[in-house]
C-alpha cells in the first residue's frame, strides 16, 4: 500500500501555558497538521498537565485542526468521553493503564473519535496480535512518558518497522505516530523505519522560529519519501 502523507503533530506540553490560544495559532500557521495534547495524571506517569477543559477552551478560540489527545492516565474510559465531548479527533491510551483494552477502543471509536494504542519503549508490539484490526493508529514512544524534552530511545526504529511490516501486511491505513525526542536530525531516520505521524514538542516550540523549524523537519521528510521510491 501507498504511505499516507506525513503529518506533524506540534506538542503543547512544551508551548507557553501563558499564551497557549496563540501557540497553538502560531503553529498551525507555520504548517503544523494537528495539535497532540499530552495528559498526565501524576499516577500512570509523573507528571500532571491537561484535562478537557483545555482542549474545549482551544476548541472556544477557534482552533479548527484535528486534536490529538494522549491520555497518559489510569483509569481510561471516563476521560475518553469528557475529551471526546471536548472536541478531541484523536485519542490514544496505554493498554497497561485499561482494564478491558479492546473495550476502550470501541469507546473510542463509539464518541467518533480515532483510536490509538500507544506502546511505551518497553511495551511488546504483542498487545497489536489482536487490537490492529480496531485501530486507526499506533502510538509508539521513544521515550518513557511522563516528561518533554527526553532523548530519542534508539531502540524505537526496530520497534516502528516491525508495526509497520505488520500494517502493510493487514492492507489498511493505520498510521504510526512517534513521540518523543523527534527532531530535524533524527526525523528522516523514524519517516525511513515506517512511521508517517511525527509528534515534537521542545524542537518546535523550543525553537524561536516556529515556520523556520517547521520547514527543517518538511525537508528531512521529503528527502525519506523521496528514498522511499529511488
Amino acid at each position: 500500500m501507498a504511505r499516507l502523507p506525513a503529518l506533524i503533530a506540534p506538542s503543547i506540553l512544551s508551548a507557553d501555558f501563558a499564551r497557549l490560544g496563540a501557540e497553538v495559532d502560531a503553529v498551525l500557521a507555520a504548517g503544523a497538521d494537528l495539535i497532540h495534547f499530552d495528559v498526565m495524571d501524576n499516577h500512570y506517569v509523573p507528571n500532571l498537565t491537561v484535562g478537557p477543559l483545555v482542549c474545549e477552551a482551544l476548541r472556544r478560540h477557534g482552533v479548527k485542526a484535528p486534536i490529538d489527545v494522549h491520555l497518559m492516565i489510569r483509569p481510561v474510559d471516563r476521560l475518553v468521553e469528557d475529551f471526546a465531548a471536548a472536541g478531541a479527533s484523536w485519542i490514544s491510551f496505554h493498554p497497561e493503564a485499561s482494564d478491558h483494552v479492546d473495550r476502550t477502543i470501541d469507546l473510542i471509536r463509539r464518541h467518533d473519535c480515532k483510536a490509538g494504542l500507544v506502546l511505551n519503549p518497553a511495551t511488546p508490539i504483542s498487545w497489536l496480535d489482536y487490537t490492529l484490526e480496531k485501530l486507526d493508529f499506533v502510538l509508539v514512544m521513544s521515550v518513557n512518558p511522563g516528561f518533554g524534552g527526553q532523548a530519542f530511545i534508539p531502540s524505537a526504529l526496530p520497534k516502528i518497522r516491525q508495526i509497520r511490516k505488520r500494517i502493510d501486511a493487514l492492507r489498511r491505513e493505520v498510521r504510526i505516530e512517534v513521540d518523543g525526542g523527534i527532531k530535524a536530525d533524527n526525523i528522516r531516520d523514524v519517516a525511513e523505519a515506517g512511521a508517517d505521524t511525527f509528534v515534537a514538542g521542545s524542537a518546535i516550540f523550543g525553537s524561536g522560529d516556529y515556520p523556520a523549524t517547521m520547514l527543517a523537519l518538511r525537508r528531512e521528510l521529503a528527502a525519506a519519501a523521496q528514498a522511499a521510491t529511488a
